[in-house]
Parts: C-alpha cells; sequence; structure tokens
C-alpha cells in the first residue's frame, strides 16, 4: 500500500454540523451582501430602470396620450440635433452654468478658507452659511424676482439714481442669465463652502506652522498648501457643479413661470426644452432622446475634467520626482556627499503642494 493511500485512509471525516452552524456559516458568507442589497435593489428600481425605459422610449414616436407608436430608430435624436431650439437651449445652459459655477467655486473657496481661521462664533458662522441652501427654491425666486424687478426693484432704483437705463433682466440674454445664475450662487454657494471647508480641517496644523516658520505669509501658504491639498475635493465640487449645472430647471422656470425659457427663449436651459416637448407637445420620444443627449453631455464634461485633473496631478507630481532624485544624488547612495567628497549644506525647508503631496505619498 502506498502512502498515498495511507494518506487518504488516515484522513479523519468531515464533522457534521448542526443547524446552527449551518446558519452562522451562512450568515458569515451571505449576510455583508444582503445589507447592501436593499440600496442594489432601489438603485435599479429608480436608477437604472428609468434610464433603460427613457432609452426605449426614445427609439418609438411615443406620445404621451396616445402611447408607443412605430418604431423610428434613431430619428428622434437626428430630429433633436437638428432643431435650432436645442442648441439655443444648449447655449443658454452653458452660459448659465459658467456665470454660475465660476464665481460659485471661487466665493465658496474663499468662504471656506475664512472660517478655517480661529474666528469667534465659529459655529454660529458655519452653520449661517447654510440657510440659503435650505430656503425653498420657491421662496428664492420670489425674492431675486423682486431684487430683479425691471422698475420697482432695488438694482432698478440704483440705476435711476445713477441716471441710467433700466436693465431688462427678463427679456435681454445676458442680463437675463446673470439673474438666474445669482440664484444659484446664492444657494449653492454655502453648501460648497462647507464641503471645501471640512477638506481644509483635514489638513494637519503642524504642515502650516512648519511653512510658517520659513517665513511663509498667509497668502503663500493657501496657495501652495491649502489649495493642492485640497484639489481632490475641488475637483467633486466642479464635477458636482458641472452636473448640477448642466441639469438646471428649477431657477429658470420659476424666473419666468408663464413661459418655458421667456418669450423669445432667451433663457431657455436643455431641461426646459426637453419639458417643452414633454408635457405641452406630448412628445416623449424625441423628449426622452433629449435626456439621452444630456446624459451622454455631461459624461464628456466629466472625462474632460477627469482629464483635467489627472493632468494637473501628473504635472504636480513630476516636480516632487525631481526634488527626491535630486537630493538622492547630492547625498550619494551612502548618505556622505557626493562622489568628489565635498558635503553639501542641507537646503531650506521649502513646502510647495508637490512637497507636501509628496511627503504624504510617503507616508
Amino acid at each position: 500500500m502506498t502512502s498515498s493511500t495511507l494518506g487518504r485512509a488516515a484522513r479523519p471525516p468531515r464533522p457534521v454540523l448542526t443547524f446552527r452552524q449551518k446558519v452562522g456559516r451562512f450568515d458569515h458568507r451571505f449576510s455583508p451582501y444582503l445589507y447592501i442589497a436593499p440600496f442594489f435593489i432601489l438603485f435599479a428600481l429608480i436608477g437604472i430602470f428609468p434610464i433603460a425605459y427613457t432609452l426605449n422610449v426614445s427609439l418609438y414616436d411615443w406620445h404621451l396620450l396616445k402611447g408607443q407608436g412605430d418604431f423610428v430608430g434613431l430619428d428622434n435624436y437626428a430630429s433633436v440635433l437638428g432643431d435650432p431650439f436645442f442648441w439655443n437651449a444648449f447655449g443658454n445652459t452653458v452660459s448659465i452654468f459658467l456665470l454660475s459655477a465660476i464665481p460659485q467655486l471661487v466665493i465658496a473657496t474663499g468662504i471656506a478658507a475664512l472660517l478655517d481661521q480661529t474666528l469667534r462664533g465659529r459655529t454660529f458662522w458655519r452653520m449661517s452659511i447654510l440657510l440659503p441652501y435650505i430656503v425653498a427654491p420657491v421662496a428664492v425666486a420670489v425674492i431675486f424676482l423682486q431684487i430683479f424687478n425691471q422698475y420697482h426693484g432695488p438694482i432698478a432704483g440704483l440705476l435711476e439714481t445713477l441716471g441710467l437705463e433700466p436693465i431688462r433682466w427678463a427679456f435681454d440674454v445676458l442680463p437675463s442669465h446673470i439673474a438666474i445664475a445669482s440664484m444659484v450662487n446664492w444657494r449653492w454657494t454655502g453648501y460648497n463652502a462647507l464641503i471645501l471647508l471640512a477638506a481644509m480641517q483635514a489638513i494637519p496644523r503642524d504642515v502650516y506652522e512648519s511653512a510658517a516658520l520659513d517665513g511663509a505669509n498667509k497668502i503663500r501658504r493657501f496657495w501652495s498648501i491649502t489649495v493642492p491639498m485640497i484639489r481632490p475635493t475641488l475637483i467633486f465640487v466642479v464635477i458636482t457643479s458641472t452636473i448640477g449645472g448642466l441639469q438646471i430647471f428649477t431657477e429658470p422656470k420659476l424666473f419666468d413661470g408663464r413661459t418655458n425659457g421667456g418669450g423669445d427663449r432667451q433663457f431657455q436651459t436643455i431641461v426646459l426644452y426637453l419639458y417643452e416637448l414633454a408635457f405641452p407637445r406630448r412628445d416623449f420620444g424625441r423628449a426622452s432622446a433629449t435626456a439621452w443627449i444630456l446624459f451622454l453631455i455631461i459624461i464628456l464634461a466629466g472625462l474632460i475634467n477627469f482629464a483635467i485633473s489627472r493632468a494637473i496631478r501628473t504635472a504636480d507630481a513630476r516636480p516632487a520626482a525631481l526634488g527626491r532624485m535630486g537630493r538622492f544624488r547630492r547625498s550619494g547612495p551612502g548618505g556622505q556627499g557626493s562622489a568628489s567628497g565635498t558635503g553639501s549644506k542641507p537646503a531650506p525647508l521649502t513646502v510647495t503642494g508637490a512637497s507636501v503631496g509628496a511627503q504624504q505619498g510617503e507616508s
């Protein structure tokens, strides 16, 4: 009899598990999946299914009341892309987005930097900047409609005092975009400021202290330490602002509730154009095609943001890598100076965004 046969014969039999042990083993293996299953089930029902169903509707001549019609393939997409009103809405959307996102990001970063300092009543100020976010959008619209009233608002009164002509906020293209962007900025700046403040609070204080000992002032510390170290959060805010800006609907709709973007479509956005197709015109096929085109535009914008952020991160990592190579060459393999035997004085500490990122990566 061979040794392998003896080994198989000597193997002890498997123990018989009790029912409780079987339940415990099943719980250990599958309970984590059961805990997260409700989220994925809800996401599939209210997320994936509507997207897939909208894609199906976009391929048919679908009427709101008559229901599904003939299969038209990509004709709805061609019709939307060939409609000059769609491109007008696209231009308005991009314009309002730029007028709201850029000032919003700058102001939110500045507010977060101020709240990151030692202030009296910091909790009060941090809570107060969130108040515009919790105000109902309808109330925000009522307030700003009074502010941007062409004849009786405070801005109109100021212009009249200065001897200037009143601005047609609700009728001209650029003034209407500025008014709507002001509503967006007032509502969302504090929200983004709190997100950026949380990122600033996570920066180690000793990094600022080291930079201060090296003679860096507050402005230098902000640009060389704060901004580089909160860059991932800045990218997150930019991406979420991009998604929200391209999907803007509430503010332009409430700015003139009688129309879908003004009498001349001067501030009609893509979502307002979609709304007009879906309900006044009852053309669900073209509306669904518009929704998918907007979905692809948002994905493209996200990819562009990702590419830009990756390029910036690569550019920041290159000086740090070159600095490490330079220190290695100066110190030599044994850390006793260069090959000529002459010692070198240590370089003064310079705190930059790249060096801070490199130090965090090494740690």
